[in-house]
C-alpha cells in the first residue's frame, strides 16, 4: 500500500495512492496516529488526480530523525574515509521537514556549499527499545525516499553535523509511504539522484554496510523508537562535494531523489 498525507484548505488528510490519483480515507487525525491505530479506516469520496493536489511531508512532527553518515561502502571508497566500527549516528530536527515539490530554501550568508544526499527513509511503526535484530523488520511501518540535504560547510567546519543537516527545508521526504509488506527486501533497490536531469547518484541499497536490523537495533539500545519516527539511512557515491570539480546545489536547481518500488521525489532550489 502506498499512503500519503495531503493538504485540504487548512489540514492534513490521508490518502491511498493508486496509479496517478490519491483516493482519500475517512480517519481523524494525521499519519502517526494512523500508525498507531489506523486499521480502522474506510474510503472517502472520489479518487483525486495527483496533478491537482499538493502532498504534504508523508510524516509530520515525528518526535526524531536519526540519520547515519558513510553508510555506503562506495560512499566512503569516494570521501577516502574508513568503514566505521559501528554506525556513525547523527540528528535531523524535525523542523527540517519538507514534501514533494516544496522548495529547498537557504540563506547564502550562512552556507554556499548545498549538497544533496539521496536516501531510503525507514518509518517506524512500534515503540522498540533494546530490540533484537531478528524482531527488527517486524517494527518497519515503511519506507520513503529522502534528500539528507547538507551544507558542507557548516558540516565540516563545525566538526559535528547536526547544524549542517538540519537548516529548515534541509530534509526533504515522499512523496508518500509504501508500506514494509510491499517491499519484502529493502536492501535490493536501485537508489538514485539527478540534478537538472544529470544523474548524480545511481548506486543500489544492498551496498549498505550496516543493514536494517543490525543498524535498527542498535539505534534502539540508545533512544526508544515510536511511531512515526524516521532513520535515514545513509547515502551511496556520487554526491556533489567530493566531485572534481565539486558540484553544489544552486539558485533554480531542480534535485530528483528515485527509489525502486518506493518512488520518486522532487524538489527546487531557492536561496532566500
Amino acid at each position: 500500500m502506498k499512503i500519503a498525507q495531503f493538504y485540504d484548505k487548512d489540514r492534513i488528510r490521508l490518502g491511498i495512492i493508486d496509479a496517478d490519483r490519491l483516493i482519500p480515507i475517512d480517519f481523524q487525525g494525521e499519519m502517526i496516529d494512523f500508525i498507531k491505530n489506523g486499521s480502522d479506516y474506510k474510503l472517502s469520496g472520489s479518487s483525486l488526480p495527483l496533478s491537482s493536489i499538493k502532498l504534504a511531508p508523508p510524516v509530520t512532527n515525528p518526535s526524531k530523525i536519526v540519520a547515519i553518515g558513510l553508510n555506503y561502502m562506495d560512499h566512503i571508497r569516494e570521501s577516502k574515509g574508513e568503514v566505521p566500527e559501528s554506525p556513525l549516528i547523527f540528528a535531523k530536527f524535525p523542523s527540517s521537514l519538507i514534501g514533494h515539490n516544496d522548495w529547498i530554501t537557504w540563506d547564502e550568508n550562512l552556507t554556499k556549499k548545498v549538497d544533496f544526499e539521496a536516501e531510503l527513509a525507514v518509518i517506524i511503526g512500534k515503540t522498540i527499545h533494546n530490540c533484537p535484530k531478528n524482531e527488527v523488520m517486524k517494527t518497519i511501518f515503511g519506507y520513503t525516499c529522502a534528500n539528507d540535504v547538507s551544507a558542507r560547510d557548516l558540516q565540516f567546519g563545525d566538526g559535528q553535523w547536526v547544524r549542517g543537516k538540519s537548516l529548515d527545508t534541509f530534509c526533504p521526504l515522499g512523496p508518500w509511504i509504501v508500506t514494509s509488506d510491499d517491499i519484502p527486501d529493502p536492501h535490493s533497490l536501485s537508489i538514485r539522484c539527478w540534478l537538472n536531469g544529470q544523474i548524480m547518484q545511481d548506486s543500489n541499497t544492498s551496498m549498505m554496510i550496516f543493514k536494517l536490523p543490525e543498524l535498527i537495533s542498535l539505534i534502539s539500545k540508545n533512544f526508544t523508537l515510536i511511531p512515526g519516527d524516521i532513520i535515514l539511512t545513509g547515502t551511496p557515491h556520487g554526491v556533489g562535494t567530493f566531485r572534481d570539480p565539486p558540484i553544489y546545489m544552486k539558485e533554480g536547481d531542480e534535485v530528483v531523489v528515485e527509489i525502486e518500488k518506493v518512488g520518486r521525489l522532487v524538489n527546487i532550489c531557492r536561496t532566500v
